[in-house]
């Protein structure tokens, strides 16, 4: 089981309207690389433009970033697309054997390093910015 795709397809979004500002960003032509039914980019443009990372028009096809891309995070990102709710990124299983002692303690042991370990990705992600992402892009696509 992973974190929902749509994290990263947010980002491939918000990157591409950065990429291609001098265009037209429709939700075909953003379907079309990140290779998914546009149906699907409306509705993560629809939690993008929620959260005030982008701007658009009803009925007008073209998207724009609202924010320099160094004030995007992709913690930003991340929260927008509502991957996970705080804390809840690792889920404890329920109705553990409580005539066990593993079972009947297990949920209090590894809640508290479930947190933790959310916490330090999300602060990982407080410090990596739109404009790295589209930085690094750029330079592979340079390279390649």
């Amino acid at each position: 089981m992973s974190i929902s795709s749509r994290f990263a397809v947010g980002i491939h979004i918000l990157t591409l309207i950065e990429v291609n500002k001098d265009g037209v960003t429709s939700s075909d032509f953003l379907a079309g690389s990140v290779n998914t039914n546009p149906a699907l980019i409306r509705k993560i443009m629809a939690m993008l433009k929620k959260a005030d990372l982008i701007e658009v028009k009803p009925g007008v096809a073209g998207a724009k970033l609202t924010k320099d891309l160094t004030e995007i995070s992709l913690y930003d990102v991340y929260r927008a697309v509502s991957v996970v709710e705080e804390n809840e990124l690792f889920s404890i299983h329920d109705n553990p054997n409580l005539a066990c002692p593993v079972g009947q303690h297990i949920q209090a042991t590894i809640e508290p390093i479930f947190i933790h370990a959310q916490s330090a990705m999300e602060s990982v992600l407080k410090h990596v910015t739109l404009a790295d992402v589209v930085n690094d892009v750029a330079t592979k696509s340079q390279a390649t």
